[in-house]
C-alpha cells in the first residue's frame, strides 16, 4: 500500500468513525469533511471512489437502525436464501470456493513444531495484509497496520513453526478474495489450527452471504448449540483468518456492531462497503 493510499484509507475511517459515533445527529458533508481536514468537494469525491456511494448513503448503511433492519429481514433463514447462492460477483458465498481443513491433533498441540510456514504481506481496499500458508493450506490471514503486530500474531499461534518470507499459491488466491470479481478466484483451501467447536463456528460465519448480518445467537442455533452464544462469541473472536471467513459480519442483536479483532472501524468500514456493494448488484 503506497503511502497517500495509506493515508486516504485513514481518512475513511476516522470519518466513518465519526459518522457511526455521531448518526443520530445525521452529520451532513461540510461537518464530516472538517472532521479529515479535506474540503467537503474533496472528501465527497474520495469517500464515493473509496465506497462507491456518498458519505450520506453510506451513513445509512451503518447505522443501527438499518442493521437491525437486515436482521429482522434475515429471521426466515439467513443461510438458505436462494437468491443470495450466485456464482459471480460479491455476492457469491464464501463456501463455494472455500475448503477448510483442520489441523490434525498433533499439528494442534505441538505449536506448529514440523511445520513450515509461508508469509507475506499485500495489500487491500481496508489495509496491508499479512497472509501465511503452510504446505496444506492457508493458516493465517490478519490486517496489519504494522508488519510487527501482526507477524507477532502469527507466531504466537504456531510458536514452534519455521516461518520463511515467501509468496505461495495458497496466499495468492486468499488475498485475491479482496478484488471484486469473484467468479475469477480459485477454490481457497484452509489449513486451521482450531478445536472441533472453533471450526464449526468458522463454517457457519462462510455462510453469511455478503451484504447480510448475523448475530451470535444465530450462529449458535446454526451449529445446533443454541445456548451457547457466548461460547460462540469467543470462537469468532479466535478467527484467524480475516475477511475471508466473515466475523465481520456478526453483531449484536441490538444492531450494535460491537468489537472486531483488527479494530473496529475497520468492522465498519468493511459493513458498510459490502452494503454498498450489493446494492450496485441488485
Amino acid at each position: 500500500m503506497s503511502e497517500q493510499e495509506r493515508i486516504n484509507f485513514e481518512r475513511i475511517a476516522k470519518a466513518i468513525s465519526y459518522i457511526e459515533q455521531n448518526f443520530k445527529t445525521q452529520p451532513n458533508l461540510d461537518e464530516v469533511a472538517e472532521k479529515v481536514n479535506l474540503s467537503p468537494f474533496h472528501f465527497q469525491r474520495l469517500f464515493k471512489e473509496w465506497a462507491g456511494v456518498t458519505p450520506k448513503k453510506f451513513l445509512q448503511y451503518i447505522s443501527v437502525n438499518h442493521a437491525k433492519s437486515i436482521l429482522a429481514a434475515n429471521n426466515q433463514s439467513l443461510f438458505d436464501t436462494a437468491e443470495d447462492v450466485g456464482l459471480s460477483g460479491t455476492g457469491r458465498l464464501h463456501d463455494l470456493f472455500v475448503n477448510i481443513e483442520g489441523m490434525t491433533p498433533g499439528e494442534f498441540k505441538n505449536g506448529g513444531e514440523n511445520l513450515t510456514i509461508n508469509y507475506s504481506y499485500a495489500n487491500s481496499k481496508f489495509g496491508q495484509i499479512l497472509t501465511a500458508a503452510t504446505l496444506k493450506g492457508l493458516c493465517y490471514m490478519g490486517f496489519s497496520d504494522e508488519n510487527g503486530s501482526a507477524f507477532e500474531e502469527l507466531k504466537a499461534r504456531f510458536p514452534k513453526a519455521t516461518f520463511k518470507e515467501s509468496m505461495d499459491g495458497f496466499q495468492r488466491n486468499g488475498a485475491a478474495v479482496f478484488g471484486e470479481d469473484w467468479s475469477k478466484i480459485n477454490k481457497v483451501k484452509l489449513h486451521l489450527k482450531g478445536t472441533a467447536f472453533q471450526l464449526k463456528v468458522w463454517e457457519a460465519l462462510l455462510k453469511i452471504p455478503t451484504g447480510k448480518l448475523s448475530t451470535y445467537g444465530d450462529i449458535a442455533h446454526q451449529i445446533d448449540k443454541p445456548k451457547a452464544a457466548r461460547a460462540v462469541g469467543t470462537a469468532i473472536g479466535g478467527n484467524p483468518i480475516a475477511f475471508l471467513i466473515p466475523c465481520h459480519r456478526v453483531i449484536q442483536s441490538s444492531g450494535i456492531f460491537g468489537g472486531y479483532m483488527w479494530g473496529p472501524n475497520r468492522k465498519t468500514a468493511i459493513i458498510g462497503w459490502e452494503a454498498a456493494q450489493r446494492e450496485h448488484q441488485n
